[in-house]
């Protein structure tokens, strides 16, 4: 029996998790790592399973590839192990669906405009890359002092971060997807603003260029003050304006311009790439007799096969149970890993071939020729889940005719042309690039006189879009683009 003021409740709550084994762990690290880094991998798995052998790379080939030998698997084991490696990707599979089609149920998933689609590849992007951005912040947000809720808020927070360093997505938002509090979220977005680079978690270009000004001491200068209360003016570089609304001298408004031309309008971009880091493509793409023909890199990954002195030793029936047990999970487990980049690599050529066949035009032509495509087209095509193909391809690079390109360069949303022509965002993107780059120094285009020039090459693009794309070119406003002799 309950006292006075004390009352009892019974809730059903239904949830639904993925605990993987760590065969399940290994595998997915093995379809998601980049051709250098499984290397790595497989050593340190070769360096632990003793019933794994590495084959010498001159013995490698396509046609071994696609057909191991019979001896490369273990005797006297259930039949029904073979099963096992398909078996744990359907249960991936399965799950990933049912958690699409429950935020489908719920209104969930609504992905309409470019805008959305946009968002939903950065969704699936954070699902398999931890850029150096995010582990440079959560360096930092585990050694923040908070409380538990607010470093689990700061997780969410960092894996919404677009390249600019933009929260892309509204603290309600954050709050309903980590089911906390939105104090919760706005005292870890306000921590957040305090980390290194300066001005990221900004929610918009004011917001970025006002967070700077404020870590550097600078919240009461005559910058800040442009930024918080007249940006508008301030991109329209409206020197007499602003002199008249401030009462400030214009020679005072061309310093405070000029300070503000020094931040860094997107300080996430630093930590987009490593111009440092060893780029080996993992597949290439060649024209070969009329036709785009598919080289996948083996050169560095290890030929394995599965012992059979230890197989011996377990037929024999002269080992004790525990020896015997121990050696056939060993052996499980290396079938596990052969069977994992086996998978790994048939998994990234059919990816390969269908992005071929809908891009066909870039690589016959270029950049230029980039159409729409997304991941789940892919998944569709290929019968797996949009989650597997955004693991498969992440960290992995395609050579090309026209370059080296991140797989995940082909996957954006677009536009239709004036002429019904589909036109990837990509592409628009450097189409604004290229006419800011031919611009005149002393008179920068406007976003709005680049929106008539997209016009006039059959493209129909709001103002608010082609500004978009200019601040994640990391592109200032016109007004702080001016330069003079």
């Amino acid at each position: 029996m309950s006292g006075p003021g004390l009352h009892q409740s019974f809730q059903q709550r239904q949830s639904q998790q993925l605990v993987m084994a760590p065969q399940m762990r290994q595998s997915l690290k093995i379809l998601q790592v980049a051709a250098l880094d499984l290397r790595a991998a497989i050593q340190e798995e070769l360096q632990s399973n003793p019933t794994l052998e590495e084959l010498p790379m001159d013995d490698v080939s396509l046609e071994k590839q696609a057909a191991p030998a019979a001896d490369d698997s273990p005797r006297h084991e259930d039949p029904r192990e073979e099963l096992e490696f398909s078996k744990d990707y359907q249960v991936l599979e399965k799950i990933g669906q049912d958690w699409q089609d429950h935020l489908a149920d719920s209104g969930g998933v609504r992905m309409q405009t470019t805008e959305e689609e946009e968002s939903r590849q950065h969704f699936f992007d954070s699902l398999t890359t931890e850029t150096s951005l995010q582990a440079h912040l959560m360096q930092q947000a585990d050694l923040a002092d908070c409380s538990p809720p607010v470093r689990e808020a700061m997780r969410y927070l960092i894996g919404s971060l677009d390249d600019r360093g933009y929260l892309t997505a509204s603290f309600a938002d954050v709050a309903l997807m980590s089911s906390l509090s939105l104090e919760t979220v706005q005292q870890a977005a306000q921590l957040l603003k305090s980390f290194d680079p300066a001005g990221i978690g900004a929610e918009n270009l004011a917001d970025c260029l006002l967070t700077q000004l404020t870590l550097k001491g600078r919240a009461k200068s005559v910058s800040a003050r442009l930024v918080r209360d007249h940006f508008e003016l301030l991109v329209r570089r409206r020197i007499p304006d602003l002199a008249r609304k401030t009462g400030l001298s214009p020679e005072l408004i061309q310093e405070a311009i000029e300070e503000i031309g020094t931040l860094d309008p997107a300080p996430g971009r630093r930590f987009a790439a490593d111009a440092n880091r060893v780029v080996i493509p993992d597949v290439t793409v060649q024209y070969d007799n009329g036709d785009w023909k598919i080289i996948l890199n083996q050169d560095y990954i290890p030929r394995l096969r599965l012992s059979s002195t230890y197989r011996e030793l377990i037929a024999k029936g002269t080992l004790s149970k525990t020896e015997r047990d121990y050696l056939r999970e060993k052996l499980r487990s290396g079938k596990f890993i052969i069977n994992a980049i086996e998978q790994r690599q048939r998994t990234i050529e059919r990816i390969t071939r269908e992005i071929i066949k809908h891009q066909g035009e870039f690589f016959a032509e270029g950049v230029a020729k980039l159409k729409p495509l997304t991941m789940q087209q892919i998944a569709d095509l290929i019968g797996v889940h949009e989650t597997t193909v955004s693991r498969a391809l992440a960290n992995k690079y395609i050579q090309t005719p026209h370059g080296v390109f991140p797989m995940k360069y082909f996957f954006t949303s677009g536009y239709q042309s004036q002429a019904g022509e589909a036109v990837a965002n990509t592409s628009v993107k450097e189409m604004i690039a290229d006419i800011i780059a031919a611009e005149d120094p002393a008179k920068p285009l406007s976003d709005q006189e680049i929106v008539a020039l997209l016009t006039q090459k059959g493209l129909l693009l709001a103002r608010r879009t082609v500004a978009k794309y200019r601040e994640e070119l990391g592109l200032l406003p016109s007004s702080l683009r001016r330069r003079y002799d």
